[in-house]
């Protein structure tokens, strides 16, 4: 075995283990007797240095004792460290007073290896202490010439847990960064006048006006990944008024390898304002079912579909087929994924048209997918009312034409990508998405599979978001376009949209509605003052808002619950299920849905709409809205009534 070890830093501590450890040998029998050792004692200390050393030397480099890196050296190298020198104790103390016994005139009282191991200790950790406490010395003293040299930017750190205790080491130990932080603030009380990497807890969030003026800080890093958007809101507030920049740590759902750094650093974004508590998804019970399955995405260009593709292929799966009809985001996705993708994993990439069933039948029966996400689909609102044919020929029959496959070849679950439009629709894509929910109930009561559909608000980031066209507004000058004040949306992150379409392949039994609970619906009006206010500009000076009417198909508030439907939680506490919601669908289903084909393709729109009413009899065209002055900022307007019941079942 190769004792001397590779790390070139690491080999002097190699010499030094291997000169001080018999040192330590020799220094326990002069503590046994008192006394130097000679004669027997002599003989017996020899014995134990010449079995203990290259035993302590084999177990440090088998447990990797010497390819640590001990500058950087924290209590998980303490603790590698102690139970390598116990390891190596339990190896050569019996042997060497074995070897003592058997060896004429040898003296090795059997306290000898007691204080030896205590010795061990000291001689080992000592040189490593002192290394890390040399280049820590080193780091400071360069730290302060940075700090007089390149003037360096005060920061507040926002959160003294985890997160924001690892960009404090990272700004202490990184000067090149041109950061200082000069304090931490937290909400805690019992962390006030403490000290983290001698950083002082200076107060809450709501002394950050006095202690910016105070420290004469530059910047407040708002550390909280967990925090919610009203925490959040907060903090950015009260940092506007006091004129100080804010920068801020991802949340949880951007950070799903776990991994917090500082380079992750960013301006604060709306969807910052926005965030819940993530949901608590059984990540093993997901990893379960997918891995070593063959996955099919259908959209899997598209935002959600993407981020599903992501996700999926870090459960492992025997093979993940993404499907979808646009070539460039296709290719885009096929190209990130392969750079990641496990050796194990096969990535398979399908150009085909769900509307076209003899081609995904012959997809399905070449690649046999044993799960399948459905999320392709047109989901422009004014657009499909445009072209009602088109939303029809998408959305419902190419669902259909998806189940239709998926049940000749036996996919066990099925779970198709619905919208909260789809509720009393007042558009012709909310219907075309209600009809294909029923489709898929009907499948599913037909196969008793797990086929299940899940209901989104709307999601931030993704393709025609309105965060995005504001994005653009707020570039161009202005101004900023809403169709009317008191418009409302529930909205979510496309990570939390996609892991609640994982956790419902895993719930669900068949026939079912996964809803997403995503607290309380927004102003539209609100988010454009947010997203105007984070540019660093102001209303009414800057940008103006600008109210448009509402669009065709568009209607106030959006609904999450169906009439009729029986909904309860689950054992997640932010997902909704709707049990019943497969004995909704019409015993006219297969019939009507041939009479919506033959329009569709005749493109004629009296017979679709006619067709799409009957089959979703709440479907209703929106009245026109007055528009009066938006009132100013406000919260929940009430508990819905789906969550007053869910309170008092």
């Amino acid at each position: 075995m190769k004792l001397i070890p590779s790390p070139t830093r690491n080999r002097y501590f190699f010499f030094l283990d291997a000169i001080l450890l018999p040192l330590m040998a020799y220094m326990s029998f002069v503590v046994r007797l008192d006394d130097l050792p000679n004669g027997n004692a002599l003989l017996g200390w020899l014995i134990l240095a010449i079995i203990a050393t290259p035993v302590h030397l084999i177990v440090f480099r088998h447990l990797g004792v010497y390819s640590r890196y001990w500058r950087y050296a924290s209590i998980d190298e303490l603790l590698l460290l102690i139970s390598a020198i116990s390891l190596a104790m339990l190896i050569s103390t019996p042997t060497a007073l074995v070897v003592a016994s058997v060896t004429p005139f040898a003296l090795l009282p059997r306290s000898v290896p007691i204080i030896f191991f205590f010795f061990g200790l000291a001689a080992t950790i000592g040189p490593r202490l002192i290394a890390r406490i040399r280049w820590h010395r080193a780091t400071v003293k360069r730290k302060s010439k940075s700090e007089l040299t390149f003037n360096m930017q005060r920061v507040l750190i926002m959160g003294a847990g985890s997160a924001g205790t690892m960009i404090a080491r990272e700004l202490r130990d990184n000067p090149q960064l041109g950061m200082v932080a000069v304090g931490f603030l937290d909400d805690d009380p019992l962390k006030q006048g403490m000290h983290i990497y001698g950083v002082p807890v200076l107060g809450n969030r709501y002394d950050i006006p006095r202690l910016a003026r105070e420290r004469q800080a530059h910047y407040v890093i708002i550390a909280m990944p967990s925090a919610s958007g009203k925490d959040i809101r907060s903090i950015v507030e009260l940092c506007e008024r006091t004129r100080v920049k804010t920068k801020i740590m991802p949340g949880l759902y951007e950070m799903l390898d776990g991994k917090v750094s500082v380079n992750q650093l960013r301006n604060v974004q709306i969807e910052d304002l926005l965030r819940r508590p993530p949901v608590q998804t059984d990540i093993a019970a997901v990893h379960q079912l997918l891995r070593g399955k063959r996955v099919l995405v259908t959209g899997g260009g598209g935002s959600i579909g993407s981020e599903l593709c992501r996700q999926i292929l870090r459960a492992s799966p025997e093979e993940l087929i993404i499907l979808g009809h646009g070539e460039n985001s296709v290719f885009t996705i096929e190209q990130e994924l392969r750079r990641v993708a496990p050796p194990t994993t096969k990535l398979s990439v399908v150009i085909a048209d769900i509307r076209f069933a003899e081609r995904i039948m012959h997809i399905f029966e070449q690649y046999r997918p044993e799960i399948v996400f459905h999320a392709a689909a047109h989901k422009h609102v004014p657009l499909m009312e445009l072209h009602p044919s088109e939303a029809v020929t998408n959305n419902v029959l190419g669902t259909r034409n998806l189940l239709s496959a998926t049940m000749q070849v036996d996919v066990s679950h099925f779970v198709m990508i619905s919208s909260d439009k789809a509720v009393n629709p007042t558009s012709v894509m909310g219907a075309t998405k209600r009809v294909a929910e029923l489709l898929v109930h009907e499948a599913a009561r037909q196969s008793g599979r797990a086929y299940v559909a899940v209901r989104f608000g709307n999601v931030l980031g993704s393709r025609g978001s309105v965060v995005l066209t504001f994005k653009q507004q707020i570039a161009a000058g202005g101004p900023v376009t809403v169709t009317h004040p008191e418009m409302r949306r529930f909205f979510m992150t496309i990570p939390e949209a996609v892991q609640l379409t994982l956790q419902a392949s895993v719930l669900g039994k068949g026939g079912e509605v996964f809803v997403l609970d995503m607290g309380e619906p927004i102003r539209i009006v609100d988010l454009a003052r947010d997203m105007i206010e984070l540019s660093g500009l102001q209303v009414g000076r800057d940008i103006d808002i600008v109210f448009t009417g509402l669009r065709p198909g568009e209607k106030l508030y959006e609904e999450l619950f169906v009439e009729g439907e029986e909904y309860e939680r689950t054992t997640h506490a932010k997902i909704v299920i709707a049990r019943n919601a497969s004995q909704l669908v019409p015993r006219t289903l297969a019939d009507q849905i041939r009479i919506l084909e033959m329009a569709a393709l005749n493109d004629d729109t009296a017979v679709l709409l006619r067709t799409l009413h009957r089959l979703v009899p709440t479907f209703k065209q929106p009245t026109p809205m007055p528009m009066n002055e938006p009132k100013p900022r406000e919260q929940a307007v009430g508990e819905p009534l789906w969550r007053r019941q869910l309170a008092s079942d």
